[in-house]
């Protein structure tokens, strides 16, 4: 008699967990081209966020953030939702996270419908976070330089009436950007499913979100869909490898559409790269 209404509790408690505990994903990784100087760098990856909240003015994630001593952190698209945009939230955040290390930018497609997107532009700046918009950095340490890039989602493009797919327009910036010569190169790109062409120009490691993990994860198959891949989408979590290049696709934090995660909870990523052979 009792049996159901238990049964279902449990479920909903178990949803409800799975939603708002946050997942610490220590991510060893080893990049041949990384300098010696760069060994053991740590980068905290923050992606999807879709201005969700990890208790008040996001302590519990600021937190997580804190404890994983980053070196870099980075912000790899959909920070906000287009739909319930919170921009004092988000910025504020930001703000919080630029101060335990430098912060670095890239909009998602989120970002790409927002028309408060030059507010929230100006504020990340205001902040201290680099907006990387298709542009790429040094990061200099010890006498050695990694170049460090990052492309606005290809909404930008389309919003703006610029002929080409997604994969053509992503291939020209980086034709564009990436160094002729460069000892090893980090790509923030919020696109995962163009991995195809980060590989084909060589990068060593690209941060990427926007699968949200496949929303709904089953055992041995993975995430059930995801967007611009659709169902069982092959890019939905984790390192893949393809030639020289190595992706990390995070489940990210935040929900959109869908406004549950079932058997996959909100990620933090922390990769720890080592100088390889």
């Amino acid at each position: 008699m009792f049996f159901l209404p238990l049964l279902l509790l449990s479920l909903l408690l178990w949803v409800l967990w799975g939603n708002r505990t946050l997942l610490i994903h220590e991510i060893p990784l080893s990049l041949p081209g990384l300098p010696l100087a760069f060994d053991g760098m740590r980068i905290a990856q923050v992606s999807d966020l879709h201005n969700a909240s990890f208790g008040k003015e996001n302590r519990r994630l600021l937190q997580a953030l804190s404890q994983a001593k980053p070196h870099l952190i980075v912000l790899t698209g959909d920070l906000v939702d287009s739909r319930h945009t919170n921009l004092p939230r988000a910025l504020a955040f930001a703000a919080r996270a630029a101060e335990l290390a430098p912060t670095y930018f890239v909009p998602g497609n989120h970002e790409a419908r927002l028309p408060q997107y030059p507010a929230l532009k100006s504020g990340l700046k205001d902040a201290g976070v680099v907006v990387l918009e298709d542009r790429s950095v040094p990061l200099c340490r010890d006498g050695e330089t990694i170049t460090l890039l990052g492309l606005a989602d290809p909404s930008f493009d389309k919003k703006r009436g610029l002929p080409g797919s997604p994969a053509e327009l992503v291939s020209a910036k980086l034709r564009r950007l990436l160094p002729a010569a460069a000892p090893c190169t980090i790509l923030l790109s919020h696109r995962p499913e163009l991995m195809g062409v980060y590989a084909a120009h060589a990068v060593d490691l690209v941060f990427s979100g926007h699968t949200h993990g496949g929303q709904v994860r089953l055992p041995l198959l993975g995430g059930v869909i995801a967007p611009s891949q659709g169902l069982f989408p092959f890019y939905d979590a984790g390192v893949y490898v393809q030639g020289t290049t190595r992706l990390i696709v995070s489940r990210g934090l935040g929900n959109s559409i869908a406004p549950i995660r079932l058997n996959n909870r909100p990620e933090l990523v922390v990769a720890r790269l080592s100088a390889g052979q």
